[in-house]
């Protein structure tokens, strides 16, 4: 038992410095590619799962409550916080603002969806803020 206790108090008489580290320049590793950015095809599908919850949406129900919506095929999600309906020249139209949660990040966004025919959506402008 003495024998054990001699050794390790030998090994903890030189103590232990930062000032004696130094970096270990022999590990090498491999790069990683960059992710894609949310300007990518994922914002183009999370664009059309937003417009379906946009267009779908009972604006009087929501009553200035938030609606969420969620892509399971990005993984992204998020909020439409400002929704609001107006007729545009004979057409009917929901302009909104909201946000984006993914891999990448949380964003703001702000669109407007207009009827082009019967139950006919398209995105008049999307634009990240």
């Amino acid at each position: 038992m003495v024998a054990a206790m001699l050794a390790l108090a030998g090994c903890g008489v030189g103590g232990f410095s930062l000032d004696k580290a130094d970096v270990d320049h022999s590990i090498v590793t491999s790069s990683v590619a960059p992710a894609q950015s949310a300007t990518g095809v994922d914002i183009t599908v999370d664009q059309t799962t937003i417009r379906n919850a946009v267009t779908s949406a009972d604006i009087e129900e929501l009553a200035g409550k938030p609606l969420a919506w969620a892509n399971p095929e990005t993984g992204a999600r998020g909020a439409i916080t400002q929704l609001a309906q107006s007729k545009q020249g004979g057409r009917i139209c929901r302009s909104f603002e909201g946000s984006r949660e993914s891999f990448d990040g949380v964003s703001m966004f702000t669109g407007q969806a207009c009827m082009a025919g019967p139950d006919d959506w398209h995105i008049e402008s999307f634009k990240q803020l």
